[in-house]
């Protein structure tokens, strides 16, 4: 999965709402990346209450590595209002989601359930380590037991594995990179110019 993280104008200082927002863009489809992925795994996940449980625990476990990577920025008012503003937009794609697929006409319910599993979740994530590499097995493993806790009785064991040693992972590594290239302030070289000759 490739994912656009280099904004189009430069030059002008992004704020933390801005980043945020095209950081929840990419979160989500991340998120349905790895939907996609479990259900060409055979996991169970038709359109229902199964499929968003699950698209729910993924994306708050990227907004909370999001605000991890957030507070390598030492800036504490920055990540309170960049982490703010990315689960409420990834809360509003999850609404609109939800709607398209189900015809649910509440969205405003639906964005205060999500705000409100991040803030129930952070405790769990927060006894989780995360260092300059990125997160560590506790992390991911805390993932991958929220994941299994929606799935059919089945599918628990291997949903834990699918997560820990495939999603999880590739989550990680798209959302660092996407990150990296959003808040990036160093000018970019320009492309080399290629002229073209007529024969």
């Amino acid at each position: 999965m490739r994912v656009k993280s280099h904004w189009f104008r430069e030059g002008t200082p992004k704020s933390a709402t801005e980043i945020a927002g095209a950081t929840a863009f990419i979160v989500f489809r991340i998120a349905r990346n790895s939907l996609k992925n479990m259900r060409n795994a055979r996991f169970e996940l038709p359109a229902g209450a199964r499929y968003f449980a699950f698209l729910s625990e993924v994306l708050v476990f990227l907004t909370l590595a999001a605000d991890r990577i957030a507070h390598r920025r030492g800036n504490e008012p920055w990540r309170v209002e960049f982490t703010t503003a990315l689960a409420n937009r990834i809360g509003e794609f999850l609404a609109d989601n939800e709607a398209d697929l189900l015809g649910v006409d509440a969205p405003g319910e639906c964005k205060r359930r999500f705000v409100a599993l991040v803030n129930a979740r952070s405790p769990d994530y927060a006894e989780c380590g995360w260092n300059d590499d990125g997160p560590d097995y506790t992390f991911i493993r805390c993932l991958g037991h929220k994941v299994a806790a929606v799935m059919e009785a089945h599918e628990q064991t291997w949903a834990v594995s699918q997560m820990i040693d495939s999603e999880a992972p590739e989550a990680i590594e798209l959302l660092t990179r996407a990150m990296t290239g959003l808040t990036d302030t160093s000018p970019r070289r320009a492309r080399a110019s290629v002229a073209a000759r007529g024969e």
